[in-house]
């Protein structure tokens, strides 16, 4: 059978193509959720992870290796194939995704490991992706097929959604400490609120795959996602990481870039079927992901003794 060859053209973080929403307002949301976390990160938090990339290499571990194979023991153990089998691979395959980071803030996480995290994932997601996806298409669906990721794309649209917004909160900081300091609570307010947007945008557009199938795929999806929140953490507790890495490494493995699954699913392989998959975790993993971090905003309060509801800060 002849290869053909598959060129992915990655999108943003979002989950809406084509639309107003998708091209001016959820990047806007994203570039603002990026900076708000800017304002309370320093160099140090970024070179502190360079002196010690032990909990880097852990993340690594739990969301290139260990996050594929659950997933394909899974399908497995289930009896899933064809299409669907092939989606939940590609949404595996992918990085994490760009709103992992404001999870991460909101669980009480160490933020610069999770932006470290999802720049350091979507280099190595150029080398892993296609081979994930190359043997999920030869085993799933009898395709043989080479996936070829444009890097300098994938790279540009990192810097622009979330490295430039962050070094930009980072100026304000260093520049106007006091004043940043004092609007960093608002910032993270308006972040906090314009993450539910993205999430009932997410909702609104794939409301037809969650109706149509919530009650064959949505369990799947729903406990994919759980145990690897669950491994992630597991595990750097076991590298004897800390409480907030190890909370950041439970999110980064199970938050994925449901966008560049949809495109590889519909607008690459051209199977829609594929997609679903993809749609579907897009947005069960936030109810996963906020249930996390709300139990992990509750732990970190009852250690210092202070209230788990209020303000964010």
């Amino acid at each position: 059978m002849m290869a053909t060859v598959i060129v992915i053209q990655p999108l943003g973080e979002n989950l809406v193509q084509g639309d107003l929403l998708s091209t001016v307002l959820l990047p806007l949301s994203l570039a603002i959720i990026m900076f708000s976390l800017g304002l309370g990160l320093t160099p140090g938090d970024f070179s502190r992870i360079v002196r010690q990339p032990r909990a880097l290499l852990i993340g690594v571990l739990c969301h290139f290796v260990l996050l594929p194979l659950v997933c394909f023991a899974m399908i497995k153990v289930s009896g899933m194939a064809g299409v669907f089998a092939v989606g939940f691979m590609i949404l595996a395959a992918c990085p994490t995704g760009t709103t992992s980071n404001l999870l991460t803030y909101l669980a009480r996480g160490d933020v610069a490991l999770a932006l470290s995290f999802t720049a350091v994932a979507s280099v190595l997601t150029i080398f892993t992706l296609p081979l994930i996806v190359s043997f999920a298409l030869g085993h799933f669906a009898g395709a043989v097929q080479t996936v070829q990721v444009p890097a300098g794309m994938m790279m540009g649209q990192i810097f622009i959604m979330l490295g430039l917004p962050v070094a930009l909160g980072m100026f304000v900081r260093h520049r106007w400490t006091a004043r940043a300091l004092r609007i960093e609570p608002v910032a993270t307010r308006i972040a906090t609120v314009l993450f539910v947007v993205i999430v009932l945008g997410a909702v609104l557009k794939n409301w037809a795959a969650l109706r149509d199938n919530f009650s064959t795929l949505a369990p799947f999806a729903i406990t994919l996602n759980l145990l690897m929140l669950a491994v992630g953490f597991g595990m750097a507790r076991l590298a004897r990481l800390s409480q907030r890495q190890s909370v950041t490494l439970g999110i980064e493995t199970s938050v994925q870039n449901a966008t560049l699954a949809l495109v590889i699913a519909s607008t690459v392989l051209q199977q829609d079927q594929m997609a679903v998959p993809g749609a579907l975790y897009g947005v069960l993993m936030y109810a996963g992901g906020l249930l996390f971090a709300w139990l992990m905003r509750r732990q970190a309060a009852a250690a210092v003794g202070k209230p788990a509801a209020g303000t964010l800060r």
